[in-house]
């Protein structure tokens, strides 16, 4: 087991410290998605379960079997909401893409109820199952399903495209998700165990860490995974970027990026801005 500073840790992956600028980010972000989902007819807190924050947004596509982008939040797990980040399905709804983007309950939860990683992980299964059966609904084609993720997002992303998803229900296609985009992903969760400012609210054991680390899961049998950090990002973040493609692959990760001038929460605004390379990127997956 590596031998872990804590003080190196807190640098590393505080992204709030490391960007003293992240409210102004977090108070654009929530207004530009308050005039998304207006201006976009969303279909708003739609239940794929009935437990703790079980609920999804949907932007339907205008036309009908329009490819599906399922968008998964940051917040290393314990805080932010989608509704913080409907900005982010303008410029795929103008491009014709189906856009969903699931919340999940946050950890800790409650000593009543208590949240871990595996907990949001089995949630994000079950939204892209819900997404599975009833996208069709709302224009998006089922089989042309991609998810993408920021941050802790990402990191769900990477799992999803591992997912087995003949065990979580058996009608389901073992091609579920067909490609994912980890932006500024965590996929080996064991620094993030011993990291001061997370290890109380996130309660990873070494078991955990092993079996929801991403990196640490052979190479999916199928699928491809598009990785891309900000070129500004802490080393960890940049080692993380490329930790799974050193993992998995270049067969099954073909782009593995760092965005030059763009730090942790720059690099989610060029996600959404279509004259940006990773629009493009996704937009790649995508079609």
């Amino acid at each position: 087991m590596p031998s872990y500073d804590p003080a190196w840790l807190d640098r590393m992956y505080n992204n709030r410290v490391l960007v003293p600028e992240h409210p102004a980010y977090f108070q654009r972000w929530a207004a530009q998605s308050a005039v998304a989902r207006d201006a976009l007819g969303a279909h708003i807190d739609l239940r794929y379960g009935e437990g703790p924050d079980e609920t999804l947004d949907v932007f339907p596509a205008a036309a009908p079997n329009a490819p599906v982008l399922v968008f998964i939040h940051g917040g290393y797990w314990r805080a932010l909401d989608k509704s913080e980040h409907s900005f982010v399905a303008r410029a795929f709804h103008e491009r014709g893409v189906c856009v969903v983007m699931p919340n999940y309950a946050l950890c800790p939860g409650t000593p009543e109820r208590p949240v871990g990683i595996a907990d949001i992980a089995l949630q994000m299964a079950r939204a892209l199952e819900w997404t599975w059966r009833h996208i069709a609904a709302y224009g998006g084609d089922p089989s042309r399903i991609t998810v993408a993720g920021h941050s802790a997002g990402g990191h769900l992303a990477a799992m999803l495209l591992g997912c087995d998803w003949k065990a979580l229900a058996p009608d389901l296609p073992a091609d579920l998700v067909r490609n994912a985009l980890s932006i500024s992903g965590i996929h080996d969760l064991r620094p993030i165990q011993h990291t001061p400012f997370l290890a109380p609210v996130l309660n990873l054991t070494d078991a955990d860490s092993l079996r929801l680390s991403p990196a640490l899961w052979p190479a999916p049998a199928r699928g491809t995974l598009y990785t891309v950090a900000g070129g500004d990002e802490s080393a960890e973040f940049l080692r993380q970027n490329e930790l799974i493609r050193e993992a998995w692959g270049a067969g099954v990760v073909p782009v593995c990026e760092a965005l030059p001038g763009h730090h942790h929460f720059s690099v989610l605004e060029t996600l959404a801005d279509p004259t940006q390379r990773l629009h493009a990127l996704a937009m790649d997956l995508l079609e």
